[in-house]
């Protein structure tokens, strides 16, 4: 059966939400048996994420995103379904605090009573219950973690990522680095597990056939690391103008930034999509006294002047602040990244025919051509293409000193 994860760190926050279900038996003909989590009023999605620890601010931000967007539309009377009915959509969040274990654990507590599970943080935390949830036929989607596994519909059939692969940021980020046609000496800092070698994948692939980027030095670390002054030092005595930085957490982030300016060290930064805030991370790293750093989106950014009058961003500064305790200029990219997953939801759910989990990830996996509120111009969600998540165009942005804005 499928189940979903609550959010809490003790709390159970709810957005009235309407969801339909996955069943493990049938699909079609109006007489289907609901799976768990949905009823004719009310559809429960579960979230397990970090809402404590080092990555609660992403965490807590990307839960926090999906119950501003439902709790907006759960106002406006809910959510119609493809079988006729208009639904509540209740999130239930517990905490994993970025921890495997407790990830699986709150799985176990949420997948019997959610009609699907999703948005969940992190590459290990998903993994360590994606196993269960297909043996129990439960749909695990819209996770935030960059891992090509979870588009994989041959390996991962009840799963789907919701943003760009890690593999496809690193590449976009060596593309430019080989169309500049310059002469680059690549650094590396990467995570010690999956994330960080997917995005060492994407680099590699699309700088193996150039003569002028080259890898000369790569570092590792430890997600339980306290510090990376030490193999940032190591990394800036290796020659290298560019530092290439798959770290995941923001103050492991923020403490690189500070050390290569201790010692003097001004690289260009490859930063990864999701430890890359102006607010949280480059401002406290004092980040503007680096000439060039980059990273990756597909969201508009609430803080940028450009966006102020922007009809989807004024909807969820106002959602964000009614129903949730997050500034409306959020720190961190997830806050949006959670209300756009609310809406492809709500994309699934008005073609989900049956009240089952087979019939929501039929749905699911037919999305083509939406653009999500808060997406770039660029930004388009298809659902049909095995191996891609739902979003899988990546846009290239420079700060700026204050924020980021699209290279050319």
């Amino acid at each position: 059966m499928l189940r979903f994860p609550k959010r809490t760190t003790q709390v159970m926050a709810v957005a009235a939400v309407s969801v339909l279900a996955l069943s493990a038996c049938g699909r079609g003909g109006g007489d289907e048996t609901p799976s768990p989590g949905i009823t004719d009023d009310t559809v429960t999605l579960g979230v397990s994420n970090p809402l404590s620890g080092p990555v609660a601010g992403p965490g807590g931000c990307l839960t926090d995103g999906v119950i501003a967007y439902f709790e907006a539309r759960n106002a406006d009377g809910g959510i119609e379904f493809g079988d006729g009915k208009t639904r509540q959509v209740e999130v239930k969040a517990l905490d994993d605090t970025y921890d495997p274990q407790k990830a699986k654990s709150n799985y176990d507590q949420l997948h019997k009573d959610s009609f699907i599970l999703g948005l969940g943080l992190g590459t290990p935390t998903n993994r360590a219950w994606r196993d269960a949830a297909i043996e129990d036929g439960v749909p695990q989607v819209l996770t935030s973690t960059g891992d090509p596994l979870f588009s994989d519909r041959d390996e991962s059939p009840l799963q789907i990522d919701a943003f760009p692969t890690y593999v496809s940021e690193g590449a976009a980020f060596g593309e430019m680095l080989v169309e500049n046609d310059e002469e680059y000496k690549v650094a590396v800092l990467r995570q010690n597990d999956d994330y960080g070698m997917d995005y060492l994948t994407g680099l590699e692939q699309s700088i193996e056939a150039s003569d002028k980027v080259e890898i000369v030095e790569e570092l590792t670390y430890e997600v339980t690391d306290d510090s990376i002054d030490s193999q940032i030092t190591v990394l800036a005595d290796s020659g290298a103008n560019v530092l290439f930085n798959a770290v995941s957490q923001p103050h492991l982030t923020i403490a690189a930034l500070q050390k290569a300016q201790d010692l003097g060290w001004d690289p260009i930064w490859f930063l990864p999509s999701n430890t890359s805030s102006a607010q949280a991370i480059l401002e406290p790293g004092d980040a503007s006294n680096f000439e060039e750093i980059y990273t990756a989106s597909y969201q508009k950014d609430p803080a940028n002047p450009a966006y102020a009058q922007d009809e989807d961003v004024i909807a969820f500064q106002d959602a964000l602040e009614e129903y949730t305790d997050q500034s409306p200029e959020p720190e961190f990219p997830h806050c949006m990244w959670g209300y756009m997953s609310g809406a492809i939801l709500e994309e699934a759910f008005a073609n989900t025919d049956e009240p089952t989990r087979e019939s929501f990830m039929d749905a699911m996996f037919s999305i083509e051509g939406f653009h999500p509120p808060l997406g770039l111009d660029d930004t388009v969600v298809d659902t049909t293409l095995d191996g891609q998540p739902a979003i899988s165009t990546v846009t290239l942005e420079i700060y700026d000193g204050s924020g980021y804005t699209a290279i050319d």
